[in-house]
């Protein structure tokens, strides 16, 4: 697959519903925590992609509170 740049990620994350965001936070965590496991057993190669894991999750809960705040501000 080829490397998407940071703007093609954002622009995936929000085009995502909440649900959806939910669900790839907790894919990734889990994907975080086998590259964790296979770095730990030397078996990983690219170590770059824990950082990036933990990049999209971070990415991914920015946007869901992104939207949480709007819509606490469109309530009031």
């Amino acid at each position: 697959m080829a490397e998407l740049n940071q703007n093609q990620i954002r622009a995936q994350l929000r085009e995502m519903s909440n649900e959806e965001l939910v669900h790839e936070v907790s894919a990734q965590r889990a994907a975080l925590y086998g590259f964790r496991q296979r770095h730990a057993m030397k078996q990983l190669e690219k170590t770059a992609v824990i950082r990036a894991a933990r990049k999209q999750i971070a990415r991914a809960l920015t946007i869901l509170r992104e939207r949480e705040l709007a819509a606490i501000r469109e309530a009031k």
